[in-house]
């Protein structure tokens, strides 16, 4: 019997490795650039650039506007997108995101209204976040 496990055994590791490869680091942003989009991000359409989309967080003191659109980007993939609503408030509409890369979110919005679409990371702080849609 031992020497039956011990030609197993060899096999059984062989088999486990082949299984179980290292996830490719490219695929998703890194913890510490997820740690830093995550939150409430409105567009500061004053400073947008040709296709650059400028955002800064919720709580940045932004001149009087007729609303603003943006959205949230929170744990385990829920988003939700803030379009300005009839009354000039915020209507919002809730998605999901995914990692597509390690500086690009796929979103995808529940209510089927428009379809997937990309944005893509150009730049990162506490303060600003540039970005693309796709």
């Amino acid at each position: 019997m031992l020497h039956v496990l011990t030609r197993l055994l060899p096999l059984s590791l062989l088999l486990l490795s082949a299984t179980c490869q290292p996830r490719d680091p490219a695929a998703t942003p890194p913890a510490s650039t997820m740690q830093q989009l995550e939150g409430t991000w409105l567009n500061s359409r004053e400073e947008d650039r040709g296709d650059t989309l400028v955002f800064r967080p919720n709580t940045y003191a932004f001149p009087p506007a007729r609303g603003r659109t943006g959205f949230a980007i929170k744990p385990s993939g829920r988003f939700e997108q803030f379009d300005i609503a009839p009354t000039d408030g915020l209507a919002t509409r809730p998605g999901t995101w995914t990692a597509d890369g390690n500086t690009r979110l796929r979103i995808h919005l529940t209510d089927g209204q428009e379809p997937d679409y990309t944005l893509e990371i150009l730049s990162l702080d506490k303060q600003v976040l540039k970005m693309r849609r796709l």
